[in-house]
């Protein structure tokens, strides 16, 4: 990786100000990251809608079960953008055999259920590390942040789950009073095809809003950890120094 070439300004940060920061970069690279990722996205969504007249259910299954594979294409725009590099979904497409196809399998089996699992996708993705060094690299970068990396994905999964209790919550409040009780029945049914398409729209559109923070966030403890271990922050120091 080119140290000199970063675009953020690094230097060893509590673990949970590294979260922020990358909160912040998706929110300053957020035309990048939801310009190129949202196809991606509505790809798998129409994919998942499809299945709906199979089990209420599995749409929103599908969504969850191929988190971390939409997690590679916000990866992707993020390591673009911590060295100023904007990206189109032109960029994706071009990189999509190493993004999308890339330790498939693992990545939907393995590390699906991983309770670090933005902390430690830059390790795959991004390092390339493969069998035994991929384990000793992901030891190395976990020791002593296993709490760290596992709190975030718990804050953000309970993100989550509040914005979709929150917006559910929405549709019934502005439902006439004297149907509200009705309006809460007719969304939670299973037996209404329209009721669950709305309760399907209402995790897909959480999980695109959320999850490219989720990734950035985890992004950033991973280069901030790096930061602590191999000492960027010096190097770029010297690197400014001698320019």
């Amino acid at each position: 990786m080119r140290i000199d070439a970063l675009a953020v300004r690094l230097r060893p940060r509590p673990m949970g100000e590294a979260g922020d920061l990358g909160v912040r970069l998706a929110q300053v690279n957020a035309r990048s990251v939801w310009f190129t990722c949202t196809p991606v996205f509505l790809g798998v969504f129409l994919l998942a809608v499809a299945t709906a007249e199979v089990a209420s259910w599995l749409p929103s299954l599908i969504v969850f079960w191929l988190k971390p594979w939409l997690d590679r294409s916000v990866l992707f725009v993020l390591s673009r953008a911590v060295f100023g590099q904007s990206t189109r979904f032109s960029d994706l497409w071009a990189a999509q055999r190493q993004v999308w196809w890339s330790q498939l399998f693992s990545t939907l089996t393995l590390r699906r259920f991983s309770m670090w699992r933005a902390f430690t996708q830059p390790i795959y993705q991004l390092e390339g590390q493969r069998g035994n060094e991929s384990s000793q690299r992901r030891r190395q970068l976990l020791n002593g942040q296993r709490n760290w990396a596992s709190g975030l994905q718990f804050v953000f999964a309970n993100v989550e789950m509040a914005l979709v209790m929150g917006i559910m919550a929405l549709v019934v409040w502005f439902a006439p009073d004297a149907s509200r009780a009705g309006a809460m029945d007719w969304l939670l049914s299973d037996e209404n095809l329209a009721s669950r398409l709305l309760g399907f729209g209402i995790y897909a559109a959480t999980v695109l809003l959320v999850e490219p923070f989720f990734v950035a966030a985890g992004f950033m403890m991973y280069l901030n950890r790096r930061v602590a271990l191999e000492a960027w922050d010096v190097e770029q120091e010297f690197r400014r120094a001698f320019q």
